[in-house]
Formats: structure tokens, C-alpha cells, sequence
């Protein structure tokens, strides 16, 4: 069956957030108890899924909801200074020229992720964003959206640079494409996997090619 649309997780695959949201979680780290993340916790942790990311930072579990909302505002202030992904203008311009339907899964606000396409004339490449609490949750999402809108999993590629992005699209049973540019290393993501596993933007559309 012939994909139609894909779907892409944004911080870290679509927007360049890692530095922004290391250096947000370091200043908030006093307020709710965990220790702050050096450049080499960093790198270790790219090598973690995300519960062994949270039980190796310490941060309480029931602090974790209001953390990813402060997170969420201070990103607010920082929509200026984010770029994208080098080469992922180019690599959404040729998907959408191809007639696929792009959209957005995140757990960013809609406000941030908005603002950020505009800003880089990127609003034009998507048809939908789904922004909210889904850091545990999207295959739900994805679920829920594909039900709704009458699609067949089939048709679905999602996109993703966590360990969590591969295992919500498992679950949703839709193929999922895993990008090393963003938090999780090519290795890890790789253990979890994903259908394909690139290392820029530009093999976008050879792997989706791939996927038909």
C-alpha cells in the first residue's frame, strides 16, 4: 500500500532544541531536585531509553509533568535562537512537492511549534500539528488521529529521533524512519529496531522511498 502521509516528532528531528532544552533543565534543576546535565552526561545519555534516562537523572517521577510544562514555557523564549535541522527545509520541501501529507507529533506546545515554523517558512510543508502531553503517550495519539481521519496504518511513516518514537509507532503499527541527528545515538536507536535508521536529512526521501 502506497504511504500518504508522514508524521514527524519536531524537537530534535524537525527543530534543533537539544542544546536550548539541556540548558533550560540545568537552570531548573535547583526547583525541582535533580542534578544538572554536564556535555558528557549528554553523550552518555544519548545511549539510554527515556525511563532510563529519568531514573538516572534523579528527577522525581511525580515532578515530571510540571518540569516538561516549565520546560515548555522557557522554550517559549527561546523560539528566536532555534534553528532547523540542517538540510530538513530542503528535505520537507521535496516530500511535500511529492504530494505527501506532512504533519507534526510532539509534546511541545502548539504555541513553540508554530512559532518556530513561521519564523523559519516552514508552516506551508505541514497540513496538522498535534501538540501536548505525550511523552509516554503518542502512540495513542497517533491511534486516535488515524482513527479519526479514516486511515490505514499502512499509509503511515512516522518520523523520530527517540527510542520512544520507535516504540509508539509500534505500537500504533505504522513504519517509523529513526534520525541520528537528534537525541538518541544511532546505536541505541538502532537495538530498538526501527524500520530505517538515517544519519541526515536528505536520506529523507530515499527512505520513504524505501517504505513504499
Amino acid at each position: 500500500m502506497t504511504v500518504k502521509i508522514i508524521l514527524f516528532d519536531f524537537d530534535g528531528t524537525i527543530a534543533d532544541t537539544l542544546d536550548s532544552i539541556v540548558k533550560i533543565t540545568n537552570r531548573l534543576a535547583g526547583e525541582f531536585g535533580y542534578k544538572k546535565t554536564t556535555q558528557e552526561d549528554v553523550e552518555y545519555m544519548r545511549n539510554m531509553n527515556s525511563m532510563q534516562i529519568i531514573k538516572t537523572s534523579g528527577i522525581p517521577i511525580f515532578k515530571l509533568p510540571f518540569l516538561l510544562q516549565m520546560v515548555k514555557l522557557e522554550l517559549n523564549h527561546e523560539i528566536q535562537n532555534l534553528k532547523p535541522i540542517s538540510g530538513m527545509f530542503e528535505a520537507l520541501q521535496v516530500l511535500s512537492n511529492k504530494d505527501y501529507k506532512l504533519g507534526i507529533v510532539t509534546s511541545n506546545s502548539l504555541e513553540n511549534v508554530k512559532g518556530f515554523l513561521e519564523r523559519n517558512e516552514m508552516s506551508k510543508f505541514f497540513s496538522f500539528i498535534h501538540a501536548g502531553s505525550t511523552l509516554f503517550g503518542k502512540n495513542k495519539v497517533i491511534k486516535s488521529f488515524l482513527k479519526k481521519e479514516g486511515i490505514s496504518p499502512e499509509k503511515v511513516i512516522y518520523v523520530g529521533d527517540e527510542t520512544r518514537d520507535i516504540e509508539a509507532a509500534r505500537k500504533a503499527k505504522i513504519q517509523v524512519i529513526a534520525v541520528s541527528w537528534g537525541f538518541n545515538s544511532k546505536a541505541v536507536l538502532s537495538k530498538h529496531n526501527p524500520d530505517l535508521a538515517i544519519d541526515h536529512p536528505q536520506d529523507l526521501i530515499d527512505a520513504v522511498a524505501q517504505l513504499q
